[in-house]
């Protein structure tokens, strides 16, 4: 991802769905104006997810996903289905692709009703409108288009932009600070630190606190006592790596308020309160408890990794459990958590709100704790009511 890029967790989620041959890819390729997904007369050509990050005016920064066909078949066929119905998870918009010189089966009566269980904006297109002897007017929700020959697109185009939902605007800190504030950020520089650039936590982070008029002084740990000493002045906050929490907390003093990126970004997608009731997990894990860990990216893991290898050592250390652990990353997300004591999940940097939201109720209907890696750490190391002290709406 280049520095300027919209992250994939900040884009518009847009997924076409429909059955195979509905022309789902080829109203893909008309919306975009790629040629993104394959297009073939062939039946279920869409095998998997195929998605693109682009500018889509008049809307911005989204993420268009073509799914493969609701009505695949076979072993292969089920799975592709699921994959499907999970793909809704992390969809903001859904668009359901239809022969508009076929009536509505009984699959694309099932995907609508899944968009409306789902609560999701959508959009049903009928699609091949050019081969019908008249285009019927539509009705409420429904548009008829022409991937072939381009009408309607336009049209599609800007009914999604206006289903887009939008709202109170969210921040990661800048509503915690003043202009002129300084908010000084503690980034370890370590072999798991990605070579010339900051981790996309650590990027918001500072942009968000230039969005308050404040200043951000970015240290590694290694000199953060140096600096607050040569400062001249208290920073009105200190935003740490929570991998180095503990020891942050050493050499900060106590009127300073202290947190870490990976509890800023629990608040940033709506997981902070249940991250924060999750850590009391922690006090009740026995012998033989499977840990989930869970990652919303997908990076080629080190020695000394925080999630495969940090985190459990901390976990066994602090309870005094023989734990065991499970780790999946990336869209990838156990439907049944039922195995799992506890989840802990990262900050969800490059997942949408939709999506960790999704995670979230995941976990609570099926009553297992979730936590993420800032708040569980900060728990670890006794120092999770300092470093929410900011939050005082938590109560």
């Amino acid at each position: 991802m280049s520095l300027n890029q919209t992250p994939s967790g900040e884009r518009i989620h847009i997924g076409f769905f429909g059955r195979r041959n509905a022309g789902k890819s080829s109203v893909v390729n008309a919306v975009t104006g790629q040629d993104l997904a394959v297009v073939s007369d062939v039946k279920g050509t869409t095998t998997d997810p195929v998605r693109k990050a682009m500018e889509l005016l008049p809307m911005g920064p989204v993420m268009i996903t073509d799914t493969p066909g609701y009505d695949d078949e076979g072993a292969l066929g089920a799975l592709r289905v699921r994959r499907t119905r999970q793909e809704l998870n992390r969809t903001d918009i859904a668009v359901l692709v239809t022969d508009a010189t076929q009536a509505l089966t009984e699959e694309d009566r099932e995907l609508l009703a899944l968009f409306r269980e789902k609560g999701l904006p959508h959009l049903l297109v009928r699609n091949k409108s050019d081969l019908l002897p008249a285009v019927p007017e539509a009705a409420p929700g429904e548009i008829y288009v022409s991937a072939l020959t381009g009408a309607g697109i336009h049209e599609l185009k800007e009914r999604l932009a206006r289903l887009q939902k939008t709202g109170p605007q969210r921040h990661i800190i800048a509503d915690k600070l003043s202009p002129g504030a300084l908010a000084v950020l503690v980034v370890p520089i370590d072999k798991a630190a990605p070579k010339g650039r900051l981790i996309l936590p650590q990027q918001q982070t500072i942009r968000d606190i230039l969005d308050a008029g404040a200043s951000a002084l970015v240290v590694r740990d290694s000199e953060l006592a140096q600096t607050l000493a040569s400062l001249g002045r208290t920073p009105d906050i200190v935003i740490t790596d929570s991998q180095v929490f503990g020891a942050v907390s050493k050499i900060v003093p106590r009127e300073v308020p202290l947190t870490s990126f990976s509890i800023l970004m629990a608040r940033y997608k709506g997981l902070l309160e249940a991250a924060v009731r999750g850590t009391e997990a922690a006090e009740r894990l026995r012998d033989g408890d499977r840990i989930l860990i869970a990652e919303g990216c997908t990076h080629h893991r080190q020695c000394g990794d925080i999630g495969t290898e940090k985190l459990p050592a901390w976990l066994r250390r602090y309870t005094g459990k023989a734990l065991q652990f499970t780790a999946c990353s990336g869209a990838e997300f156990p439907e049944d958590l039922s195995p799992y004591a506890l989840v802990v999940h990262c900050g969800g940097c490059m997942l949408g709100e939709r999506e960790v939201l999704y995670r979230m109720k995941c976990a609570a209907d099926q009553g297992v704790p979730i936590t993420n890696y800032g708040t569980l750490i900060a728990r670890m190391n006794g120092i999770l009511s300092r470093s929410l002290e900011i939050f005082p709406e938590l109560g």
